[in-house]
């Protein structure tokens, strides 16, 4: 099969190459996916050139956001077919009997993998291989493309929004990175939620989709500029929560946006840059500092059961074919993209289609 396969860190130009490497057989509990769509993100940048670390082993093919038809099934596979449409949780394998899998935090598992990040097993290809326990079926109506990024850019936000912020109706938020892949989607869970929606970003070219996303308002400025003061301004003292998909660069302008008992919600961090703080700025104002993992595979349930309703829209930014990856991290580096790209190894080069129109223009 086609693959794009990173041997070593590096630049996109440099190291990601389309390469024929083995399809992949399913194990008992195993199913093959033909890969339809496959969501390209930040992590996936971050894991290419040797920002992150834990837990990569290269060789890789990249890609944890996948959606596509099974095309074969182990033995001790029940819940799906052959020719089921299915999306999957970021994961290829969890132990489904810890204490993190039987309470439903299964990205917690000890023997989690997470695609793409490990051996030649990701959704940058023709077909991967995924256990049943991390695969949902994909309703009627919902397009690949929107399926395949309901686990990692639209489940996060819900599970950081929900199971970890517990936003209640009439709460101030503020999206950090709110044009990007998993922001755009955070801004419209929010003002589901009921909250007064707050979104940041870099780009005034993407205020009037994030207004039409759900934000009340649009804080806008240059990369590290200190937005705090405008935040507390809009919002009339500072926010009750953030969800902040950007990490260090942003760090001390996100924390003076929190009014005091606020809940800092981390999701994302787009550097390897590290951020010095003194604790006392956070405890003497009763800011409490939290963490979103991955999306939990009922939460993926409940995204494209959402999507089907047509209450979170998902945002496409560009399709890419597998040829075209490096132009893809290019595109997710410069941050000018509304949205998630998505590639796909059914499309020929970036010359022979068009470029998909936001839901949002």
């Amino acid at each position: 099969m086609r693959a794009v396969v990173v041997r070593r860190p590096g630049a996109a130009s440099e190291v990601m190459r389309v390469e024929s490497i083995p399809d992949p057989t399913p194990g008992p509990n195993d199913a093959v996916i033909a890969v339809a769509a496959c969501g390209a993100c930040f992590h996936d940048v971050v894991t290419r050139d040797g920002t992150l670390k834990n837990g990569v082993a290269m060789p890789i093919v990249p890609g944890h956001e996948i959606a596509g038809e099974i095309v074969a099934i182990g033995s001790e596979v029940r819940e799906f077919r052959v020719g089921d449409r299915v999306a999957s949780t970021q994961r290829s394998h969890i132990c489904g009997h810890c204490r993190y899998c039987r309470s439903a935090r299964e990205p917690l598992c000890a023997e989690a993998i997470f695609l793409g990040d490990r051996g030649l097993n990701g959704g940058y290809a023709e077909y991967v291989r995924v256990e049943a326990d991390n695969l949902a079926r994909i309703p009627e109506g919902v397009s690949f493309e929107g399926a395949a990024i309901a686990a990692c850019a639209i489940g996060t936000e819900l599970h950081a929004i929900g199971e970890i912020g517990r936003v209640r109706l009439g709460e101030k938020l503020l999206v950090t990175g709110a044009g990007g892949g998993l922001g755009v989607h955070g801004v419209q869970l929010a003002r589901l939620a009921g909250a007064f929606v707050i979104a940041q970003t870099t780009s005034p070219a993407k205020v009037d989709a994030l207004r039409a996303a759900g934000a009340h308002e649009v804080v806008v400025g240059p990369r590290g500029a200190d937005f705090a003061a405008e935040v507390r301004e809009r919002s009339a003292g500072g926010v009750d929560v953030v969800i902040d998909n950007v990490g260090s660069s942003q760090f001390q302008a996100t924390r003076r946006s929190l009014a005091p008992g606020g809940r800092w919600v981390m999701v994302g961090q787009l550097s390897g840059e590290f951020t010095p703080f003194n604790p006392a700025q956070l405890f003497l104002r009763s800011i409490s500092l939290l963490s979103a993992t991955s999306t939990t595979r009922d939460e993926l349930l409940t995204v494209l059961d959402l999507v089907e309703r047509g209450a979170v829209k998902p945002v496409i930014g560009d399709l890419f074919a597998l040829e075209d990856a490096a132009d893809a991290h290019a595109a997710i580096e410069r941050g000018g993209v509304l949205g998630r790209i998505v590639l796909s190894p059914r499309l020929a080069s970036r010359s022979a289609r068009a470029k998909p129109s936001s839901p949002f223009t």
